[in-house]
């Protein structure tokens, strides 16, 4: 049926449905443990898109589910039939009004765009989710979110004066204050609350983060009857959003961040009322558990080093008219508390770069305590539970003691001004038992809640997590009434069924459950953090979406240039996981979904450091590509640019080959004729051969090795990579004058050595390992000297240092090659010292700095920034991530529209307005092939700034 019906949606409305498998198992899940495969998925472009879509699904017999940025916690936006998504076609800001402090915003737009279009006047959208830079106003408004500065600002329903809402039948209300916008909608309405003033008022709205059910409160006659508020919060249950009016606030001119240290997390929640009385705009929480969930993340050892001491902590920020009156202020909130507790800690911060580090670890929260210190899985279902503040304390007791109780572990940190925690917990849900003990433990945190005066959710709504436990929380009268609600938009359950009015059961349609991983296998990667299971791997993510930020950060490079679900680290991850579970995508290893899926995936490893869980998707790709392909022909440029290693030193190594090669190459119909069957885009430029390799020129240059000076041990092994040595030797040139003008003594490998890097992001992984063996049985001898390894192409070090212990993770030499490479950088900044440990003179320039990719995900540019430094280069660092052609990718055919539009989004333009004395700085081989091909600019590595420098 689904199939069929695909079809007929298709044609009738081309251009908006998408019915393929590999979107629609894309949109299969959200944040939550839940899981659906709609029938289709519509990108909606407008209110009539949206009013067909209705019709059609009628037609079909189809539910409709309406989504925003897919950033639910409690499966509000997974649903069997149409998936309707606004976040990509359906998000225009219609307009701003600062008089009245007003916008009216399509469902679409973006908080992050609508806060920073409001803050040209001053003005902000009050409440803010942790998810502020990818959850839509839509989303929002369905959830009743709130987020860190509801407890100054309000939460959504406090926030929305007027929606318009689209009816099945096509029929659209405009609802406010006072009215639905229809007469006969406002009278069953009408007689709805009067038959129930008494829940109404007794049941609903006792406090601020009360949000489970719909909040019929808001149709009281001392409430104003507001149509708009009550629908705020109904998850999609009634309509279909297609326009909102929306109540804006003005910001501080400055802030100041207090963060407060106290001996346990239950010391804070006793004090977070008492922050929030005395003025804070955020009274955020967490334990030390997070914390050390962070710590046990690669890379983030050190994380948090800003937090004062304590086993928890309270995130106060407060507002000022200048930064000193915002300081003063954090510093007198500091004061008060320490008053009603004088052991505080605490650390005050107004400078906006420290600031946004502090808040990382708190807003990365639902990702950081997916994965446990042990590396166990942790999942969302009690995830947002509220009690009036004052009782937090006793509530966080109750909750630590049930979960001892059970048997479970878990993280909570939340909106403790307000009373409202965040929870994940190691259920084990890919068993039957574990799903039993998931039930158990639901049931009994509602009573524990309960018995606080609190609620099953204290924002992004109830969903298929805790709709079926809302009888447990409201009397019978009270949810016949919200039934009654739904009724009268929704008359025959069309939207989002199992959502809050006869649930589903909140253990059915797990995604983590039962048959999850029926798709068995060994990789070829050790998967060292994921107890080798690649199944583990992939569900790392848990869909909280980071890597659909538009603006910032450097993960996902495909997702900001198609705003494609399928082309997010998280839709990708969603199909995989679908082809393990191989109900939907049943071909296995061989899918062509999940190929397409992967295919605009640039293998940047963005993902690996931005992501909160460290999904890596480039390793996935790499271990799906080294099946898909097994025992059959591979695309051309696997064997062309997964093989340049061999066919670079082939070229190079003939007498006047690369002279001619080259010059051939230079012929438009050669060239042509080569990219053809090469298998290579055809708009690429060919890269050029050395005519001497880097190894030729060492080998052949006189014995002018200089001494090594002030006692250093003076030998260093550098790496001759594949790029530097046969395609651009006057990088490697520069690096042996810049490390002999340091006092070393240089070597090179005495044999041919390859860290396997292309045959690794073609997935062909038996021949990396191949590859990477014979490196180290050449390199055996200088790793037992201790020789450090000298990387000069990011993307080659990071093979050494990184996938090479993963790849052979029982060859010991494997890890003394990790711990001795080194970057140029790194070992020239260790010379700390004037004259002969610093031979260097100032350059003092600007310049445009690219930093590679991988380097940004697996090392550091810290060490380069620093030596830029003390050489006088300024570097603009260009924060948009990768390049764009990242190796291979953009070579292949069908990849170069993404390729280049990658680059456009911040590179190009920067190198483009480069003054004629800027430096432009890139030292990865792709990055400054890029560069060079769409700007025309010559990139310098490191080396050869340096060098410049002598």
């Amino acid at each position: 049926m689904s199939s069929r019906a695909g079809e007929r949606l298709s044609a009738a409305l081309p251009g908006v449905f998408r019915t393929d498998l590999t979107a629609r198992t894309a949109y299969s899940s959200d944040a939550s443990v839940y899981r659906k495969v709609p029938v289709a998925v519509a990108e909606v472009r407008s209110a009539e898109d949206l009013a067909r879509v209705v019709e059609l699904a009628a037609a079909e017999g189809l539910p409709v589910t309406a989504r925003g940025g897919g950033t639910s916690i409690a499966g509000n936006s997974v649903g069997p039939g149409i998936v309707v998504d606004t976040s990509r076609r359906f998000n225009r800001i219609l307009s701003i009004d600062p008089e009245s402090r007003t916008a009216v915003v399509q469902p679409g737009v973006i908080l992050d765009d609508l806060r920073a279009a409001a803050g040209r006047y001053g003005l902000t959208f009050g409440p803010d989710p942790s998810s502020h830079s990818r959850c839509t106003i839509g989303g929002m408004i369905g959830n009743n979110a709130c987020g860190s500065h509801s407890v100054a600002w309000g939460i959504t329903s406090d926030n929305v004066q007027a929606l318009r809402l689209l009816l099945p039948g096509g029929r659209e209300l405009a609802a406010g204050r006072g009215t639905s916008g229809d007469p006969r909608v406002d009278a069953e309405l009408t007689r709805l609350r009067d038959a129930h003033l008494s829940p109404f008022r007794t049941e609903l709205g006792r406090f601020s983060r009360q949000v489970a059910g719909y909040g019929l409160h808001h149709l009281l006659p001392e409430n104003g009857f507001d149509v708009a508020k009550a629908l705020v919060g109904s998850e999609g249950t009634c309509g279909l959003l297609t326009e909102a009016t929306v109540r804006l606030v003005p910001v501080p001119k400055a802030r100041a961040l207090a963060v407060m240290g106290f001996p346990d997390v239950y010391i804070a929640a006793e004090l977070a009322p008492f922050a929030a009385r005395a003025g804070a705009l955020t009274v955020e929480g967490m334990a030390s558990d997070l914390l050390t969930a962070l710590r046990a993340q690669p890379g983030r050892s050190k994380a948090g080093a800003d937090l004062p001491e304590g086993g928890g902590w309270l995130y106060c920020e407060v507002g000022g008219d200048s930064v000193a009156s915002a300081q003063e202020a954090a510093h007198g909130l500091v004061e008060a508390v320490r008053g009603r507790f004088p052991g505080a800690t605490a650390v005050v911060v107004d400078e906006p770069a420290r600031m946004r580090a502090l808040w990382w670890i708190r807003e990365a929260g639902a990702g950081i305590v997916t994965r446990l210190p042990d590396g166990g899985e942790a999942w969302p279902g009690w995830e947002d539970s509220a009690v009036p503040a004052d009782r937090l304390a006793d509530y966080l007791r109750g909750l630590y003691a049930l979960m001892r109780e059970q048997g479970f572990r878990g993280v909570p940190y939340g909106h403790f001004g307000e009373g409202c925690l965040h929870l994940r917990v190691d259920f084990g849900l890919d068993e039957p038992r574990g799903v039993a003990r998931y039930r158990d433990f639901m049931e009994a945190a509602t009573d524990l809640v309960l018995t606080y005066g609190g609620s099953i959710s204290g924002e992004h709504g109830d969903g298929r997590a805790r709709s079926e436990l809302l009888p447990k929380m409201y009397s019978p009268e009270l949810m016949k009434a919200f039934g009654t609600f739904k009724a009268v938009f929704d008359p025959e359950g069309r939207f989002n069924p199992g959502v809050m009015v006869d649930p589903a059961p909140m253990d059915a349609d797990l995604r983590p459950g039962p048959g999850r991983d029926t798709l068995s296998v060994t990789p070829v990667h050790a998967l060292s953090r994921d107890g080798g299971s690649f199944a583990a791997a992939v569900h790392r993510c848990v869909g909280v979406g980071a890597c659909r930020n538009l603006e910032t950060g450097a993960m996902c490079p495909s997702f900001k240039v198609t705003r494609d679900e399928v082309h997010s680290t998280r839709g990708r991850a969603r199909v995989l996981a679908e082809m393990l579970r191989g109900e939907s995508l049943v071909d296995g290893w061989r899918s062509k979904e999940v190929h397409d899926a992967l295919d605009l995936c640039l293998s940047c490893k963005a993902c690996a450091s931005d992501c909160p869980v460290n999904v890596d998707m480039a390793t996935y790709k790499a271990e799906f590509l080294h099946r898909h392909y097994a025992g059959r022909l591979r695309p051309l440029a696997h064997y062309s640019m997964g093989w340049l290693p061999l066919w670079s030193r082939m070229v190079t190594g003939a007498p006047g080959l690369a002279r001619a090669a080259n010059a051939a190459l230079g012929l438009r119909p050669v060239a042509a004729a080569a990219k053809k069957l090469a298998g290579v885009e055809p708009r690429r430029d060919m890269i050029r051969f050395a005519e001497e390799p880097l190894r030729d020129w060492f080998r052949g240059r006189p014995g002018q090795r200089r001494p090594s000076r002030s006692g250093r041990t003076g030998k260093v092994v550098l790496w001759p990579d594949t790029f530097t040595n046969f395609h651009q030797p006057h990088v490697g040139r520069a690096a042996v004058h810049v490390l002999e003008a340091l006092g070393y003594e240089v070597l090179m490998p005495p044999g041919r050595v390859c860290c396997g890097l292309t045959w690794h992001s073609t997935g062909q992984l038996k021949v990396t390992q191949r590859v990477l063996k014979r490196t180290l049985d050449i390199l055996e001898p200088a790793l037992n000297a201790g020789l450090p390894i000298i990387g000069l192409e990011p993307s080659c070090t990071v093979m050494l240092r990184d996938e090479a212990t993963e790849l052979l993770p029982d060859d010991p030499r494997a890890k003394r090659l990790s711990a001795g490479t080194v970057t140029l950088a790194e070992l020239v900044i260790s010379h700390d010292g004037e004259g002969d440990e610093w031979p260097f003179k100032r350059l003092d320039a600007d310049a445009v700095a690219q930093v590679h990719c991988h380097q940004e995900a697996k090392g550091s540019y810290d060490p380069d920034r620093a030596v830029l430094e003390r050489l006088g280069v300024a570097p603009d660092v260009i924060g948009a991530g990768c390049c764009g052609l990242a190796g291979n990718f953009g070579f292949e055919p069908g990849h170069w529209d993404v390729s280049q539009a990658c680059a456009e989004r911040e590179l190009y333009p920067k190198v483009r307005a480069a003054g004629d004395d800027d430096l432009v700085l890139a030292d990865g081989f792709s990055c400054r092939t890029q560069i060079a091909q769409g700007t025309g600019a010559r990139a310098l590595h490191l080396a050869e700034v340096l060098h410049r420098a002598l």
